[in-house]
């Protein structure tokens, strides 16, 4: 059975035109791909990926991952730093790198690293990847199109990220498996590189190279203790024994150095650990548990303790864990943006503005700050104020979907109907649906032809529709 990359978009309603066809991939007449098709093709995949799998929508997760990711990538051999990162709510090991700059993680990546250094060599091992365009020189050797290659690689992703491990692949065929293993699986040469300059990267970024090693012992652990089929990141990207010494040998050949472990990673594990639980009560459990015995950080353990309590309902006890933190570190940012979602849940909306207030000289352009400001607004009805803020997110973070989203439902509620149109349609265009994009514009323009101004924005950015249409189509 061929699996085509657009029949795994959201499916059409009836009488609905699709207005493009699969991009297709070098052949063996017009050799390796450009960059520039790269990047054409990976947002793309990344408009079908986001239409087919929920992504976690975390500002807080979000901003230190993508910190993390571009820090990276500035040390890194990648030349176009135009990066997209996507966070999976899953807690399976995986992480990926699509080609032009799209980089996944699992938040189950959390579980499985114990610090920061062991997290950014994943990472850094992807960017590698993308650097050194393994996506595109394998289709050379093989003298294939990347028509297949592509849907399969969307097909086994969005497999791993909605069910993972033994269920997506229970779910196929064998013959699909293989196939599609085959498309995402690197070679040994490939897996190589990466080490080499996945490590150089972790180290010109001030981060410990014996983490590669260390992070790779830790995955075969996963296998040996659980004796289950592999994690989805070993079933694409195969690690042995052998590859575990020579990454070894290879981060020893530096020069020894102090590597400091970062606070913030333990915070931001925690958050995903609320994630992946799923259950305030477990999550309960879980950090109580390590409170009262093994913690690598007590203040994370804590700060996870604290949200926990207060997505229970119980602010007493969630006030009670979190205020020793605030007072031993009045500046973090992230106990501090703990103490805004303990108000909010709670329902104290002035005060939570009152302390978004305290610290937006300081922070005015955080993400999570930002949005819990907008939905404090719309919570006291202040709609117009939301939209404010919520547009002055879409103009920060413009390939934001949930931003979008968020402002095309705020600027209903404010009776600025034009608005819920065009943002509507930047949501669309993000997910890859350009019919229902133009749509939304084609609606706009009726509501607008007595505004010169405004219909002739409108008529430009429709013709920008039209021409992404043919782009999407010429790859």
């Amino acid at each position: 059975m061929r699996v085509t990359l657009m029949a795994l978009v959201v499916a059409s309603p009836p009488g609905r035109a699709n207005d493009f066809n699969l991009p297709v991939l070098g052949d063996t007449t017009s050799g390796i791909i450009s960059p520039q098709q790269e990047y054409e093709l990976g947002r793309a995949w990344l408009a079908a990926f986001r239409s087919r799998v929920k992504t976690l929508d975390d500002p807080e997760l979000q901003t230190y991952l993508e910190s993390l990711l571009y820090e990276l990538a500035e040390h890194s051999e990648l030349n176009d730093h135009r990066l997209e990162l996507v966070i999976i709510n899953n807690p399976t090991l995986n992480a990926f790198a699509v080609p032009g700059g799209v980089v996944g993680v699992h938040t189950g990546m959390f579980r499985y690293s114990d610090n920061e250094h062991q997290f950014a060599s994943v990472l850094a091992h992807e960017l590698a990847h993308l650097s050194q365009r393994h996506f595109a020189r394998g289709l050379e050797n093989r003298k294939t199109t990347g028509y297949g290659t592509m849907a399969g690689l969307l097909a086994g992703i969005i497999l791993a990220a909605t069910v993972g491990g033994d269920a997506g692949m229970a779910a196929m065929t064998m013959t699909q498996a293989a196939a599609l293993e085959s498309n995402l699986r690197y070679s040994r040469q490939n897996e190589q590189e990466a080490d080499r300059i996945g490590i150089n990267t972790l180290y010109k970024s001030g981060r410990d190279p014996n983490a590669v090693p260390a992070m790779f012992e830790r995955m075969l652990a996963s296998i040996r203790y659980t004796g289950s089929r592999p994690p989805e990141f070993l079933l694409t990207h195969p690690l042995t024994e052998k590859r575990v010494a020579d990454a070894r040998g290879r981060a020893a050949n530096f020069p020894p150095r102090q590597y400091p472990l970062q606070p913030k990673y333990d915070l931001m594990r925690a958050r995903a650990m609320l994630w992946i639980d799923s259950n305030p009560q477990k999550s309960v459990q879980r950090f109580a548990s390590e409170l009262e015995g093994y913690s690598t950080s007590r203040t994370a353990s804590a700060y996870g303790l604290a949200l926990a309590y207060s997505r229970q309902g119980k602010d007493k006890k969630a006030w009670q864990t979190l205020a020793p933190l605030l007072e031993a570190e009045p500046k973090n940012i992230a106990l501090q943006l703990a103490a805004v979602e303990l108000e909010f849940n709670r329902g104290a909306y002035t005060a939570c503005l009152k302390r978004i207030a305290e610290l937006e000289p300081l922070h005015r352009n955080n993400y999570a700050l930002q949005r819990y400001k907008a939905e404090i607004l719309l919570k006291q009805a202040e709609y117009q104020d939301a939209q404010a803020v919520l547009h002055g997110l879409t103009q920060q973070r413009p390939n934001d979907p949930e931003a979008w989203f968020e402002l095309a439902e705020t600027s209903g509620l404010a009776g600025n109907i034009i608005e819920v149109h065009k943002a509507r349609a930047e949501y669309f265009i993000l997910i890859g649906v350009y019919d229902k994009a133009r749509e939304q514009l084609t609606y706009a323009r009726r509501l607008a032809q007595n505004d010169y101004r405004e219909n002739a924005i409108l008529e430009v950015r429709i013709q920008q529709i039209d021409e992404m249409i043919e782009r999407v189509k010429q790859l």
